[in-house]
Formats: C-alpha cells, structure tokens, sequence
C-alpha cells in the first residue's frame, strides 16, 4: 500500500493525494496550484499516473486549490465516481464554471497582450534595424505565453460535474474494492469534510486507517459547526499546516478589529475595501457585520458585495441550513436572517462592478478574490491603493508571492498590470476571521491522536508552506508521534 503526495507538499495548495492498494487506485483531491508562478506552472505538469486508472475522487471540499484541477483529470480520461458532501457538490459547481470561464478569459488576454507586444517589437525591430525573429525570440516572456491554452472552459467543467456523488457526514461508504471512506465536519467551510479512510489489500487483512484533516476551520467558527475531534485513533494521519507557527487573535478581538476598521471608514468618509475569498469567508464576514449592525456598534454604510460568485454561494449556504451551527439555528428561529446585511447591494455585472468607484462615500466593499492574483477586487485595488482615505483590510491567509502578501509586507509600491504603483492607502489585516486553525488548534486536533489505543504510525504534514511545517513538526513529535514532511510528488510505503 502507497500513499504519494502530488499536491501540498511544501507549499499551501495544489491539494491531491493518491492511496494505491493491491486493488485499487483512490485519489484524494484533485486541487489548483495558486500563488507564487513557480506553484501555477504545475497546473500544466502531465498527471504522475494515468487518469483512467483511478477508479474513485475523494473530494475534501470545494476551494479551487482542492477541486481546481477534476475538470483535467476528467478530460483526460478519468471515469469514475467523485465522492463530496452534498454542500460541496453544489459549491464546487460554482467553483468550476467560474474557473473555466476565468480559464478562456485569461487565455484571451495573454494572446491580447501577446499581439501587441508583437507589434511593439516588430516596429522597434525595424527603426533599428534588426533581424525580426531574432527580437521576438529575445522579446518579453508574455509572446511565449500566448501560445498557453486554457487549462480548461466551462464545458469540460460542466463534464466533470456529472460524476459527483453527494454523502451526508457520518455515513461509511465503500468507494473502490476494499477502500471505504467516511466524511466528518472539518469546520472549514459548508460542507467541508475530515476524511477517514479504511483500507485493505485483500479481503481479511485488518484495513489501514487513514485520515485525512482536509482544511480544518477553527472553533466556534460562525455558522458552521467546529472540526470534528477523531476519538477512535488512525494509523495514518495527514493533517494540514498552513498557520503552523502562528497564533490568530481571539475572535473577539477579530470582530472588535473589524469595528473599528468601519468606524474608521465612516469617520473618514472614505472607502474600506476587504479582500475576500467567495466561499466561506465572505459569508462569514457579512454574518458578523449584521450582528455588529443589529447590537448598534458600527454605523450603517452602503456595502456593495462584488462577486457574483459569492451571491451564489451565499444561495447555496441558504439551501443547507441542517449544516449551520447551534448559534445561527437560533437566530433563524428568531426571523433573523443572519447571512444578509440590510440594503447590501450586489454587484452582478462587471459595469456594475465598475460603477462602484462612483458611490457615495463612505462606504464598504467586499470582492473577490482573496489574495489579490485575480478578479474584481483589482480593478478596485487599482483606484483605492494611492488614496490615502481607502483601507484595505485583509481577513484571510495571503499565499507567499502574492500581490496581497507584498501588500501585507508594509511594500510602498507594488505593480498592477505591470506597472510599478505606489502605495498610499491604509493597509490592515486581521487574522481571527482566517477558515484555517492556527497551531494551537492544530496541535489540539492532533492530540487526540495521540492519546487513544491506536495510535498513528506516521504523521504527513502537508498543506504548509516550509516554515510553517517546521515550525510545527517538533510539537506534535513531543506527543510521541513520529512525524514527516513529504516532497512534491513523493511517494512513501504505508
């Protein structure tokens, strides 16, 4: 039995991992590389194995750098079931269509941007006399990248979609011949999921327990329920480390930060800007300015929440409301609507998008994506970033390389579209609304591990960049559990 790590190994995303048997082939994830252009030149990697070989798709939850890559695999000929929660099924459709889209779009642009430059360089060519191919050769990187074709469009997307399954938590289901696997509550987003799974090279051998953490969210999370504890022990675990090393500051002060950053906005007249990503923290974030709004602690101000896929995703989190936690069960029950700020206005198109800019001020805007490498939130950061009244507030994890980690960093300039941009607006973060546990809720989940009869023979850190997972490594080694932080696309015997 072989478990391979063909994904968040030394780095944050990419998740995918590949559980080999006597018997069968089971692929745990299938995520996007994001971040840094070292990570994303891996989208285009040829798989490590054939995609007809896999007979299952276990799916830990719908965020791009988990699910990013199916519509390849099933394009290249994977054939078989993908098994999700019922809340991932439906936001992972919202994902993927929304990534094929983005996927045409972008190749649309690289070939834009590629003919003008190649214009630019046969005109320079020839005011100073130059061999023409030899300029293109030598021109700048973006004519080699327009050759780049989409990963994938909205078809192949719309294909892949046609091979989930949806299981509630708790329920044991045989997924390949001798492979079972069950969901449990991760705590991360809806319907993210904890996946233990048990399995057995012929029928009689006592199976292998292996879990798998998934992104684990955080306690008293709003919304959702907390991560669920794993009682009964695992010879295997792979638990994620992407705050390894770091602590989040109590959600009170998170909340009372986030206060303070409107109160701000509202003293100044001026515009607040939040970065977030579309699942999961946006609709965290909106939950807790209405409850802000409702207890009379911040000022009513226009919020205009640009992300038509957010507005989609909130729909989804509206439809599960068996998911949601004690906490917001009451407020429903009490006919409060705890996932909608009153009047927020919602972005559809992008001329509304680009309409935004001219709204009364002061006022509050919340776009996608999360860490700046894309989507709306730029075209907002474009016009915010020189004007010394405009925040940024950051509220989630920002990937190593990423124009929202040099904006993190204090840098006074930073390039948008390439162009060097100085920087004088406001720039905040705050890390209690992170969807990822920091160490110490880490450490606590892994604990339990470490306590019961049957106790892990190996702990894979994944899912960390390398300081994180270092940092990390020598407290859960102090438990007694051996531990390991595998490379990118190393395969270890179980």
């Amino acid at each position: 039995m072989r478990l391979a790590f063909l994904g968040a190994a030394t780095t944050v995303t990419g998740s995918q991992f590949l559980l080999t048997t006597a018997r069968a082939r089971v692929l745990v994830d299938c995520g996007m590389f994001q971040g840094s252009p070292r990570d994303s030149e891996r989208n285009r990697l040829d798989f490590a194995y054939e995609p007809a070989s896999i007979d299952a798709l276990l799916l830990t939850h719908a965020h791009l750098d988990h699910c990013g890559l199916i519509p390849v695999l099933v394009r290249e000929g994977f054939a078989g079931p993908i098994h999700a929660t019922p809340p991932t099924v439906e936001l992972t459709r919202i994902i993927l269509l929304d990534s094929g889209k983005i996927q045409a779009g972008q190749a649309e642009d690289r070939r834009e941007r590629a003919e003008r430059m190649a214009r630019r360089v046969a005109r320079e060519a020839a005011e100073g006399g130059l061999d023409h191919e030899a300029a293109v050769r030598s021109g700048p990187p973006e004519l080699e990248m327009a050759d780049l074709e989409p990963l994938y469009d909205v078809d192949d997307a719309e294909r892949a979609m046609n091979g989930f399954v949806g299981h509630p938590y708790g329920q044991t289901i045989e997924v390949a011949p001798g492979v079972r696997a069950t969901f449990h509550d991760a705590g991360h987003i809806l319907g993210s999921a904890i996946i233990v799974v048990e399995a057995a090279d012929r029928d009689g051998d006592v199976p292998t327990r292996i879990v798998f953490s998934g992104d684990l969210g955080r306690p008293d999370t709003p919304i959702i329920h907390d991560p669920t504890a794993i009682l009964d022990g695992a010879d295997i675990v792979l638990v994620e480390s992407t705050y390894g090393g770091r602590e989040h500051e109590p959600e009170e002060e998170a909340v009372r930060l986030l206060a303070e950053a409107i109160d701000a906005t509202a003293d100044s007249s001026g515009v607040l800007l939040i970065p977030s990503f579309a699942i999961g923290r946006t609709q965290e974030v909106v939950w807790v300015m209405d409850r802000l709004l409702e207890a009379g602690k911040i000022p009513h101000m226009p919020l205009y929440l640009d992300s038509p896929m957010a507005s989609r995703a909130s729909d989804v989190y509206r439809h599960f409301p068996g998911y949601y936690d004690e906490e917001t069960h009451r407020l429903l029950e009490t006919g409060a609507t705890p996932l909608d700020y009153p009047d927020a206005v919602i972005a559809r198109t992008a001329d509304e998008s680009k309409r935004i800019r001219f709204a009364p001020r002061p006022m509050i805007i919340v776009a996608c994506n999360g860490m700046l490498t894309g989507g709306r939130v730029v075209h907002h950061l474009r016009n915010l970033v020189g004007d010394p009244k405009a925040t940024i507030l950051f509220v989630g994890y920002q990937g190593e390389g990423t124009l929202g980690a040099h904006l993190q960093a204090g840098a006074e300039t930073i390039k948008i579209d390439g162009r060097p941009t100085p920087v004088r607006c406001q720039v905040r973060s705050i890390s209690g609304f992170s969807a990822h546990a920091d160490e110490s809720e880490l450490l606590d989940w892994v604990r339990h591990f470490s306590t019961g009869e049957r106790r892990p023979r190996r702990v894979f850190i994944v899912h960390g960049d390398p300081e994180a997972a270092e940092a990390i490594e020598p407290k859960i080694r102090a438990m007694g559990l051996e531990t390991h932080r595998p490379a990118f696309r190393e395969e270890v015997e179980l």
